[in-house]
């Protein structure tokens, strides 16, 4: 069995997350702003993507290039309701799990994205490097994260009006499970993890609400675009977007799985003999079952 102790989770069910936070226009600009930074980041095309805190599927069609896309969330709630915008079609494969125990057999994916999600991860560290292990050789991880060193954050503490400093490298939880990164210590994760920054983007440079108020969503999100290909010089921005590789590609991926069910391993016991029935799919070497239902696969686990 995992023996990882386990960490608290950011849970989003029976959140109108979608709806409240981005479906009334407020956001707007950044929700672009986001786009096109992805646009630019994303490979051509492949066979499998993961989205990594899918959510409700905000950011899935900009994945239109890949055969298939995974779209993995802790919350049931909200795959439900991007299986409402998305449809059952055989291209999505909808998972239910946490982050810190990936359900998946390693090296099977072409590209994985990672879109306002580390922010919630009180270990980034070990987030990132369960990640990383599920990219095939080459393949890039698209991490956005929310930094603390940008132009707001330098100012209000030299002015006094904070007491934590921006150019340290820990985190800062500003709201229970929300956290501020520095972009030196995201970095340093992701070459731990053994993958090195090849790209950054720095996004949401207009972030203001007289801004917001005052010029359409889309100039500013062309402004913004624009400012993006700064990232690499300096991210003094609140959000940042890189693309990371494997900084050795030396090993080989694993075959590609022909059948849905061979995606997956028991994330309690890491083995990939899982035999798949109507109602799910069950563990050969520890006996765990873990549930496929409404076209959901769920494979979190709770305390026994």
């Amino acid at each position: 069995m995992n023996a990882r102790a386990p960490q608290p989770v950011c849970d989003y069910t029976h959140s109108n997350y979608q709806q409240e936070f981005w479906g009334q226009g407020a956001r707007a600009y950044e929700d672009l702003a986001e786009r096109i930074a992805l646009r630019k980041l994303l490979p051509r095309g492949g066979q499998l993507c993961l989205e990594v805190g899918a959510g409700a599927g905000r950011l899935t069609d900009e994945l239109q290039a890949f055969g298939r896309v995974v779209l993995l969330d802790y919350s049931r709630t909200q795959l439900q309701q991007a299986q409402a915008r998305l449809g059952r079609s055989a291209r999505f494969i909808y998972v239910a799990a946490d982050v810190y125990q990936l359900p998946f057999v390693a090296r099977q994916f072409d590209c994985v994205t990672m879109v306002r999600v580390l922010h919630h991860m009180a270990d980034a560290p070990a987030a990132l490097a369960g990640v990383a292990a599920l990219l095939r050789p080459a393949a890039p991880l698209l991490l956005e994260f929310a930094s603390k060193l940008h132009v707001k954050a330098i100012a209000r503490y030299a002015l006094g009006m904070q007491a934590w400093s921006p150019f340290s490298l820990e985190p800062v939880e500003f709201a229970v499970l929300n956290f501020d990164f520095h972009p030196r210590a995201v970095r340093a994760w992701l070459a731990a993890a053994g993958m090195r920054v090849e790209q950054h983007k720095t996004i949401s440079h207009l972030r203001a609400a007289f801004l917001k108020r005052t010029l359409p969503y889309r100039l500013l999100a062309a402004i913004d675009g624009w400012l993006q290909e700064t990232g690499n010089l300096w991210q003094l921005t609140p959000s940042v977007m890189v693309r990371a590789v494997a900084a050795q590609s030396g090993a080989g991926a694993a075959p590609l799985a022909a059948a849905e069910h061979a995606l997956f391993c028991c994330p309690l016991c890491r083995s990939a003999a899982l035999g798949a029935t109507a109602a799910g799919l069950n563990c050969a070497q520890c006996g765990r079952h873990w549930a496929l239902q409404d076209g959901i696969y769920d494979f979190k686990t709770q305390p026994e």
